[in-house]
């Protein structure tokens, strides 16, 4: 009986000290992986970066198109106060608001 408990032990033995192993590894391994998270968090991968700035773009694009709209809204309810080019339209050089493209 005493044979078969000690033979018992030693085939579980293995078995026991894998998980310790896995516990110690993930143990050793926690702080570098908390730190790649936090440069995760800090840095802008490019993919972002492009995003953010089409996002930007875009917002930028629909301001100058609301206030070019009012601006020629404007022009064609006082056409005195509008700069004309040859043809009588309100002429781009008349708009001096926003442009997205400079800012």
């Amino acid at each position: 009986m005493r044979k078969l408990v000690l033979t018992l032990a030693a085939l579980t033995m293995p078995l026991a000290t894998g998980g310790c192993v896995k516990t110690v590894t993930s143990v050793v391994k926690a702080p570098f992986q908390a730190a790649g998270q936090v440069v995760d968090w800090t840095t802008t991968s490019q993919d972002e970066a492009d995003r953010n700035y089409g996002r930007k773009m875009r917002k930028k694009e629909a301001r100058e198109g609301r206030e070019r709209r009012e601006y020629e809204k404007q022009c064609r309810k006082h056409p005195d106060q509008c700069q004309q080019d040859q043809q009588g339209q309100p002429g781009q050089q008349g708009y001096d608001g926003y442009r997205a493209a400079n800012d």
